[in-house]
């Protein structure tokens, strides 16, 4: 499928990995659950076939997190915008202090397919309380109905009307997996279009590459327990035919020496998509921006999915990057 395979490589032997003693005992248990299961993909022109994956997909999730409380959680003010046809859900912690007018825009992962509606306020809602800060999280469109550049005008739309409402020094851009993709996209779109720019980008484990020409999208294959050696195939469906190097679509292709705002980068050591973050790090330091990397010892992609002590090392790494360049104003309001 990609011109790439067919390229001079090494022969691997088959071989086990084992889970690693170097990381949390809770982070050794998840990787102990192997592969996180998934649906096989329909072929890239049955749209109905992806409608129905992606509606079982999102119901199966929800449900989880319906289980375990998360769906609703306490302690939040939600709200429920709508900006040029897009819906932005609002969350708002009980306890925020009235002085802190700085929003997170978050844009949530889910290989540009899934996470929408119901999916998308319970991951905002995660963010808020991860970070104690307000959130505006993007119901953004998705594939197969709506392709590139589909989910992006969308963010950059919600991002539009956060600037109406606060001063860029207040807002934070950021997302996990495509949400990071879509994160560092719109902050180039933005600034193309003459936006200024928000204070901080957050990209957690982003495909910064939809070509798939990054090392790790194959020598972590099969090692990644939730990515899948044909993780490709959503990105195809996203992209709709479009150029895979325009920098919109596979933003480590953007010229980031016309600005970019400080960002911290994350990722793991067994994540596909840990060449596509090293690679956009090593391109920002090119340009001169203030790009602070975090690689975890044998995380996956994604990371522990909530359930390890790395998990909140990295959450408190964003709240520090955060509140250096970000900080609170008592003047501000938003």
């Amino acid at each position: 499928m990609n011109p790439s395979d067919e390229r001079p490589g090494l022969e691997v032997p088959a071989r086990v990995i084992p889970v690693p003693t170097t990381i949390s005992p809770e982070a050794q248990a998840m990787l102990a659950l192997g592969p996180m299961p998934a649906p096989e993909y329909p072929a890239l022109d049955d749209a109905e076939g992806w409608r129905r994956m992606i509606a079982a997909t999102d119901q199966a999730m929800l449900s989880m997190w319906t289980d375990a409380g998360m769906a609703s959680p306490d302690g939040f003010e939600f709200e429920e915008l709508t900006f040029d046809g897009v819906r932005v859900f609002v969350i708002t912690p009980d306890d925020l202090d009235p002085n802190d007018g700085r929003v997170y825009l978050d844009i949530h992962g889910g290989a540009f397919i899934v996470g929408g509606g119901d999916l998308c306020r319970v991951i905002g809602a995660m963010t808020a309380a991860k970070l104690h800060m307000r959130v505006w999280t993007v119901d953004y469109r998705m594939p197969p109905d709506h392709p590139f550049p589909a989910g992006l005008d969308d963010c950059v739309a919600a991002y539009r009307a956060l600037l109406e409402r606060n001063r860029p020094e207040e807002i934070v851009v950021g997302g996990t997996s495509a949400g990071g993709t879509l994160s560092a996209a719109l902050v180039l779109r933005a600034r193309d279009e003459g936006l200024p720019m928000p204070a901080v980008a957050i990209l957690l484990t982003p495909g910064t590459d939809l070509t798939q020409a990054s090392d790790s999208f194959r020598t972590n294959a099969g090692v990644d327990t939730i990515l899948r050696p044909d993780a490709g195939e959503p990105l195809l469906l996203y992209a709709g035919g479009h150029d895979l190097r325009d920098p919109y679509v596979s933003p480590v292709y953007g010229d980031f020496s016309l600005g970019f705002p400080p960002t911290l980068l994350a990722s793991g050591t067994r994540d596909m998509l840990l060449s596509d973050t090293v690679r956009l790090h090593r391109a920002l330091r090119a340009a001169g921006v203030d790009a602070e990397l975090h690689v975890f010892e044998a995380a996956p992609h994604g990371f522990f999915r909530g359930q390890a002590p790395e998990d909140r090392e990295l959450d408190r790494e964003v709240a520090a990057f955060i509140a250096r360049h970000c900080p609170m104003v008592v003047t501000g309001s938003g």
